[in-house]
């Protein structure tokens, strides 16, 4: 099988894509036959390095879609069975999703009901997932003003479509380091945009809900934006830092009255991702990628994620 392999940390240039043994079937997993897989910020770090529990040579990739191809749970996946996968250490502690073939564990493969095509299912389960656990968890009310930061990540694109699709007359901002982006932040459904210069709002602003997707490096700026009583769900870490630094202090820095949260893919629950897939098609959600590439074009994928002219979600498909 074709996979893309990181035998050593760097540049986007360090996926190799190769013919690589195709994995063999063991007691409690599902060989998955590939169709296509999103990319993500995080697989970017571990590409560079900075996921210290990695062990190269490694192929990436924290999500899958595809097909049954082998299983030991046949009652629960038949052969042929279309099937959704993320996190779990998958790319991280065992081979991942960038690969024709992809061999997880029985419990990490999701079952699911889909009939549209590959590249669009794609685009689903990590981003969408992330972004409908963060709505759940956001609890988001009719009337609320809403602010995503980091608004052109492609978390922060599917939350803002999710939530419009919620019907409560909400108004859903996001946030962006570049001026240039600003209409585009429009144009993928937002209905307004906010410049986030050097970690700080450039709006006097408050919000009733904010999303959180940049994480520890603004989490204190996005407190001080945040109506009393609102809610912060923090989800992502696109800032490139892990954690609060001593100062913060969740008694004088939280909304006054309000509420931190937080949202983690990680938390995979079947019967959620299928009711996303479900509310998707009820509500009628443009969930289409940005890009799509192939999977012999990663290389290209993560050269365009690092640039300053990424924006949305970006899949690859394996044909």
């Amino acid at each position: 099988m074709r996979a893309a392999v990181v035998f050593e940390a760097g540049g986007p240039e360090k996926l190799v894509v190769m013919e690589v043994p195709t994995p063999e079937v063991k007691p409690g997993w599902t060989l998955v036959r590939v169709r296509g897989f999103g990319i993500n910020h995080s697989e970017l770090f571990t590409r560079q390095g900075l996921s210290p529990s990695v062990r190269f040579p490694r192929i990436l990739g924290i999500e899958c879609v595809g097909g049954v191809a082998q299983t030991t749970d046949p009652d629960r996946l038949p052969q042929g069975q279309t099937v959704v996968s993320i996190m779990g250490e998958m790319g991280r502690a065992f081979d991942g999703g960038y690969a024709e073939y992809c061999l997880l564990p029985n419990e990490q493969v999701c079952p699911v009901e889909w009939d549209g095509d590959w590249a669009t299912l794609a685009a689903i389960p990590e981003t969408y997932y992330t972004a409908w656990l963060s709505l759940k968890n956001l609890r988001v009310e009719s009337g609320n003003r809403l602010l995503v930061r980091g608004g052109t990540a492609g978390v922060g694109v599917a939350f803002s479509r999710l939530a419009h699709a919620a019907r409560l007359s909400v108004t859903v901002c996001g946030t962006t380091r570049s001026v240039a982006k600003q209409e585009r932040l429009l144009s993928a459904g937002f209905d307004d945009a906010v410049v986030d210069a050097d970690g700080a709002l450039q709006t006097d602003e408050s919000f009733d809900r904010i999303l959180e997707l940049i994480g520890p490096k603004t989490l204190k700026d996005s407190c001080r934006h945040t109506t009393e009583g609102g809610i912060v769900c923090s989800t992502g870490l696109l800032g490139g830092k892990w954690y609060m630094d001593d100062d913060f202090s969740p008694i004088d820095d939280l909304p006054r009255n309000g509420y931190l949260t937080s949202a983690y893919s990680g938390n995979v629950s079947p019967s959620l991702m299928q009711e996303l897939l479900d509310y998707i098609r009820e509500r009628a959600v443009d969930v289409a990628p940005e890009r799509v590439y192939t999977l012999d074009q990663v290389v290209d994928v993560h050269r365009y994620l690092e640039s300053s002219h990424s924006f949305g979600k970006v899949v690859c498909v394996t044909g």
